[in-house]
């Protein structure tokens, strides 16, 4: 299973420390919390200084403010990201399910700065397993909630086509993920 690149021909590539975000787009239950974890790791091993924002912590909150608390979310990130601007530039990598064009232009607008974004995807019955791993038997309604719109919001993101590079996540560790992720960045070696 593969890697896809679809960066425009002769972009440019920005200052990978401070002139854009990285997002690590996907549906449920194919190893973007994981992969995200990993990428944090392989940049602190370079020494790259960096900070990572799963966007589900920034916007649960119950009940919602506006219609599934999306700009409480912005509100947040804003705020989060600006306090870890002021320790010094670093390289923002970020995970959370982005679905059309709209939103990511509301994520670029409270960071400041464009949002390039990585879809990564699995096979639909590794996602299952996936998410039935996930959760414990009191969080049932919590499993059949995602397992329901799982197909729907793969569905969602591969028809918005907003991301530069897909990577299929179904036989690959989430550090596999990260690293191929940092290495279209130009970020590892």
């Amino acid at each position: 299973m593969g890697t896809t690149d679809r960066r425009s021909p002769g972009r440019e590539a920005l200052s990978p420390a401070t002139d854009y975000a990285i997002f690590l787009n996907g549906g449920y239950g194919v190893g973007k919390s994981s992969t995200l974890e990993h990428a944090g790791d392989l940049l602190a091993n370079a020494g790259r200084p960096f900070s990572l924002m799963d966007v589900d912590w920034f916007h649960r909150s119950w009940p919602p403010a506006d219609q599934d608390n999306a700009l409480i979310e912005a509100h947040n990130i804003a705020a989060v990201w600006k306090s870890y601007r002021s320790a010094g530039p670093r390289q923002l990598v970020m995970c959370g399910v982005i679905s059309d064009a709209d939103a990511r232009e509301r994520y670029a607008a409270a960071l400041e700065q464009p949002v390039r974004m990585v879809r990564l995807i699995a096979d639909a019955e590794i996602t299952r397993e996936r998410l039935r791993g996930r959760y414990s038997a009191s969080q049932k309604s919590a499993l059949e909630w995602h397992l329901e719109r799982c197909d729907e919001i793969a569905a969602r993101l591969e028809a918005a086509d907003l991301d530069e590079l897909v990577i299929d996540t179904s036989w690959l560790g989430p550090q596999e993920v990260a690293e191929r992720t940092l290495r279209h960045f130009g970020l590892s070696g």
